[in-house]
């Protein structure tokens, strides 16, 4: 059997202080136990994410405790919320397949958010199983499962269970015997629930209050012009860069490789490139960069100031353009400016913040353009945005391909369609079309503009 339309749907709660991880309020406190709540679920999330963007599986997040528009301003576009509804977690669960397989969806898998160990790996196993199997099931280290997949419906799953007891996963396992069904056991995971649970979220992490050293992540494609400088340069001041290639043709990975940044190859999109990386970063704090984008001097010891201001959500750089021109100099002030007042840097201007909150809103939505302006407007509901006043300096190339006024003007229009409600899809259509129409006319005016590489979106 194939699968060829496949859901992944998340079981999770708004975190609500005094309302979730209640049974680890003695020892976080209310508002800490919220949080781990919102990193974990935020983490599953942004897991979800990098594996739909490998396998294209559709992400379902079926929550409780919130409205659907706090669920959105929390986790971002590219995701399908729905409330859990009334009953016991075996009927909503069973409503949630019933409700996939009717769309007409022919592998499903449940995950909870509580188990921190779910990764891409694991959910491909478990997809990857139900192509033979009519279940696969994760069991719990408490008793319970952490994930069940189903290629069918199959009611008496969900019915006669002792929900919360450590006899879930026994009780399940009878069904699936009595009823004949196949089944493939995955690895037995832990759940964090309890305060003993609590080390496996220290060891990934997880509610670190002092954030001292820096995970440089690039996106990159076909950069062979650039990668080696800016990984140099980023190299200066801290001792991990991670690029995440797209698929270059070019000597990218190499040059890379030879300027001692880690690599990976991710070529499904610059949001799962910088997703993907971000999982392997070590560093508590996450500064993504343009691979054209050359970083100040001393800004690492810089951002680590910045990160322990009060109420900082995320922080970026002055943007400085590296080409001469009054042209030039007025759009680098007016995206200062716009950074400061509106608090909305783009990622030119490398941004930055501590990976305990870019786990914390999921990750970077899974959007074709405008991934950038999206994550910092969700960043915007949790802080501030600060912009530093060291100055980076990005190449010049994309306003030199298009123009001054061109670029100004699209830049603007794509914000424009965004805000009004235009799919990130149609706009990346309408923005490659516009792109590659001005591309023909400016080779026939001039040749020299054929060997420009155009930043990677």
């Amino acid at each position: 059997m194939h699968c060829k339309k496949e859901k992944l749907i998340l079981f999770t709660r708004y975190p609500v202080a005094g309302k979730t991880k209640t049974r680890l309020i003695p020892e976080l406190g209310r508002e800490d136990a919220a949080r781990l709540q919102e990193i974990m679920t935020g983490y599953a999330v942004l897991n979800a994410r990098c594996y739909g963007a490998l396998s294209g599986v559709q992400i379902e997040i079926c929550y409780d405790g919130a409205s659907k528009r706090n669920m959105h301003r929390w986790l971002g576009n590219g995701l399908e919320f729905i409330r859990q509804g009334d009953g016991d977690l075996g009927q909503r669960m069973n409503r949630a397949f019933d409700r996939a397989f009717q769309a007409g969806y022919e592998c499903v898998v449940i995950m909870g958010c509580d188990c921190p160990q779910i990764d891409v790996k694991c959910l491909s196993e478990a997809f990857d199983a139900l192509k033979e199997n009519d279940v696969t099931i994760g069991p719990a280290m408490d008793g319970g499962y952490y994930l069940i997949g189903l290629s069918k419906p199959v009611e008496k799953l969900f019915a006669d269970i002792n929900w919360g007891s450590e006899f879930v996963f026994d009780q399940t396992l009878a069904v699936i015997e009595s009823e004949k069904l196949k089944v493939t056991k995955l690895e037995k995971l832990s759940d964090v629930d309890c305060p003993e649970d609590l080390t496996l979220c220290c060891d990934l992490g997880f509610l670190k209050s002092d954030s001292r050293t820096i995970s440089v992540i690039i996106a990159a494609l076909n950069e062979k012009d650039h990668i080696q400088k800016t990984v140099s340069i980023a190299l200066q001041g801290v001792s991990e860069v991670i690029v995440a290639d797209g698929g270059s043709l070019d000597e990218t990975l190499k040059l890379a490789q030879q300027s001692g940044a880690q690599t990976i190859n991710v070529p499904y999109g610059r949001p799962s490139q910088l997703n993907t990386a971000a999982l392997q970063a070590k560093g508590d704090i996450l500064l993504f960069l343009h691979a054209d984008t050359e970083l100040p001097d001393d800004f690492a010891m810089t951002m680590i100031k910045a990160v322990k201001s009060p109420k900082f959500a995320a922080g970026a750089f002055r943007l400085g353009i590296d080409s001469k021109g009054a042209g030039i100099r007025v759009i680098e002030a007016a995206a200062n400016l716009r950074s400061r007042l509106l608090k909305l840097p783009y990622g030119d201007q490398a941004v930055f913040m501590t990976k305990d909150t870019f786990f914390r809103v999921g990750g970077f939505s899974d959007m074709p353009i405008m991934e950038d302006y999206e994550l910092i407007k969700r960043l915007q509901k949790r802080g501030r945005i600060i912009t530093l006043d060291k100055q980076v300096k990005t190449s010049a190339r994309r306003w030199l391909q298009l123009g001054i006024l061109r670029t100004t003007v699209t830049n603007q229009f794509l914000i424009a369609g965004y805000k009004l409600g235009i799919s990130p899809m149609k706009l990346a259509v309408l923005y490659r079309n516009h792109k590659k129409r001005h591309s023909k006319n400016t080779k026939r005016k001039d040749p020299k503009n054929e060997s420009t590489i155009l930043r990677a979106e």
